[in-house]
């Protein structure tokens, strides 16, 4: 969606989730003076209603932090942007700092001042970044930006995650020449102007990841339609070491499991390690696995705020700092859990569907940042799930 500020004239994304996210983003790209309006599965980026307006306010970047992936397209189409320092799940600090320090290699002028990042550059000019980290949006940021360039960018030490492969391929239905991405090094060769595309989006690798995990707990035999099993490969290893029989059938993926659930040991990585998006519903999973699975989370420093409330339902977790020790348990008992981030909800309606009782989770407002009806999609293979809407106490 954002890829759309780079051109004139009307983009449409197909296979769109009806997400938060993605209605947050419309919002922005129309704020900022685009037509954009969602018709789930499709969204159309149209043309400017008016004066571009380069300006990304906090109501809206506050909301998610993959709003800042405004920034590289703006300063390279238009020369200019303010763009609000990002917020998003509470999971850690995620600076955006090696985005900068592209975006100044590139050539732009950086401020950061009252909360806000200002770049300023009459056009951008090809040139070599080393990201000190992958970077994931870092990644995307710069390339959008180096698509608009004038020269080559060699980008090292890049993110290599399967969505930085997908907007190179939408990238380069737009004209740009992007090479390498998915490995380390990507070389962009700078356009003077991009065209507008259409692009069928990729199925959500963490969303089939989920359903994946939420099979080996409560067991069953589900088929996940479209799912993306070669960009789920660091998950499938673990979960087939787990006692999951997962296979790929056509273009769909069946999984299945109906022994007991063996403990496995987790360390988060970025691409092609095991994504730190999968580590709560792996630790769901593992409460209730016939021995000790020890997880170690190397991506956030604050991504183990779901071990509380698993706690709550008779999970035995202990962390030391970045590393969380589950010995599995016969079974987990319902109670009334709070929902802290995105993924922590997930692994919290995981392990719902395996305990006794009725669990209630709430503030489940993060699970519709990026599951698109969990509920109705998990009820639909025997899951007793539903919303509900609680009424504010009465002061």
């Amino acid at each position: 969606m954002c890829a759309a500020l780079l051109s004139d004239g009307a983009s449409l994304l197909r296979n769109v989730p009806g997400l938060r996210d993605v209605a947050t983003m419309a919002a922005l790209l129309r704020h900022l003076g685009r037509d954009a309006h969602l018709a789930v599965p499709e969204a159309h980026v149209g043309a400017f209603e008016g004066r571009i307006v380069a300006e990304a306010p906090y109501d809206l970047v506050r909301q998610m932090r993959a709003s800042v992936l405004v920034l590289g397209p703006l300063v390279s189409r238009y020369g200019q942007a303010r763009v609000s320092l990002p917020g998003g799940c509470a999971i850690g600090a995620r600076p955006i700092d090696q985005h900068l320090k592209g975006l100044e290699a590139l050539g732009a002028k950086i401020r950061v001042e009252h909360g806000y990042v200002l770049a300023e550059a009459s056009r951008l000019r090809g040139a070599e970044v080393v990201f000190d980290i992958p970077t994931v949006t870092g990644t995307e940021n710069l390339m959008m930006a180096a698509s608009l360039a004038k020269g080559r960018s060699t980008l090292v030490n890049c993110a290599r995650e399967p969505e930085v492969e997908e907007l190179a391929r939408v990238l380069n239905k737009m004209g740009a020449r992007i090479e390498g991405a998915g490995t380390a090094v990507i070389h962009v060769q700078g356009r003077d102007e991009l065209d507008p595309f259409d692009h069928a989006v990729v199925a959500d690798r963490v969303e089939a990841g989920t359903f994946m995990a939420a099979v080996g707990a409560a067991g069953g035999d589900v088929m996940l339609e479209s799912a993306p099993l070669d960009d789920l490969e660091p998950v499938v290893v673990k979960l087939r070491a787990a006692g999951l029989q997962i296979e790929r059938e056509g273009e769909h993926v069946r999984v299945a499991r109906t022994g007991r659930i063996l403990p496995v040991n987790v360390t988060t990585a970025p691409h092609p390690g095991f994504p730190t998006d999968m580590q709560a519903q792996m630790m769901a999973l593992m409460c209730c696995a016939s021995g000790r699975a020890v997880l170690t989370e190397t991506i956030f420093e604050n991504r183990f705020m779901h071990v509380p409330e698993l706690r709550r339902m008779g999970a035995d977790v202990e962390t030391r700092g970045n590393v969380a020790i589950v010995q599995g348990v016969a079974k987990l008992s319902s109670a009334s859990v709070m929902a802290t981030d995105l993924r922590a909800s997930a692994s919290l309606v995981i392990a719902g569907l395996i305990a006794e009782g009725e669990t209630t989770v709430r503030r489940v407002y993060h699970l519709d940042r990026g599951y698109e009806h969990i509920e109705r999609k998990l009820a639909g293979v025997g899951a007793d799930i539903a919303r509900v809407v609680v009424e504010a106490a009465v002061p």
